[in-house]
């Protein structure tokens, strides 16, 4: 998990570096995402390295390259390629809450493109638009699309796709405690529910995200 700091640089080396084919300067960094100094981007830098999502390349001016993303993050640009030998389409079911509680998904509404390395021939995909902010410490925005796999259950720990009551569906880390369960924010400003087991249907788990850079 990055925190919000290192989550915030990442995604700016990641549009910065699809854009143009090379890595921002330290200043510019600085600049977007608010440093007061270039140490501060130096840390961060070298965080996001020896966590291995960047890799910056020696004897080489403004040299970097992105190596993974959190939660198989896949931007629009990468899901858009001619390659279609690469891709697989899954339904996009509609919005789904990282907020509050929306009402339940029951349409599709149209097809997404996604890497097919992303997906497992063994299940079956769909993909839920996120709405809400609940969950940007583990790097879940606003209009990312989530890559959802399709499950009736869920691991200890694990983010997924929950239906409340057969009302309402959120997207939540699920952790069990004490035969209830819990669905787990991760932003500072929401609180922790709790739910009975049978009040809760797992839909599926969070397996990756697409995001669009505008």
């Amino acid at each position: 998990m990055l925190t919000r700091k290192q989550k915030e640089l990442f995604d700016y080396l990641n549009s910065y570096i699809s854009k143009s084919g090379i890595a921002p300067s330290f200043d510019e960094i600085r600049k977007a995402i608010n440093l007061k100094s270039k140490s501060g981007v130096h840390r961060l830098v070298t965080n996001l390295e020896q966590r291995g999502f960047i890799r910056r390349l020696k004897h080489k001016a403004r040299a970097m390259e992105i190596i993974k993303n959190p939660l198989n993050l896949v931007s629009s640009k990468i899901t858009n390629s001619n390659d279609e030998k690469n891709l697989s389409l899954i339904p996009l079911m509609g919005s789904i809450a990282a907020g509050n509680p929306i009402e339940a998904i029951n349409n599709t509404y149209d097809n997404i493109s996604v890497p097919s390395n992303l997906l497992s021939p063994q299940f079956k995909y769909f993909g839920l638009k996120i709405k809400g902010d609940s969950m940007i410490d583990d790097g879940i925005y606003d209009g990312d699309i989530a890559i959802i796999k399709q499950s009736q259950t869920i691991n200890n720990g694990k983010i997924g796709a929950i239906l409340i009551k057969d009302e309402e569906v959120t997207l939540k880390r699920v952790k069990y405690l004490d035969k209830k369960i819990n669905l787990v924010p991760s932003n500072p400003n929401y609180k922790t529910k709790i739910y009975s087991s049978n009040d809760l249907k797992i839909q599926g788990e969070l397996k990756g995200l697409i995001r669009s850079y505008n």
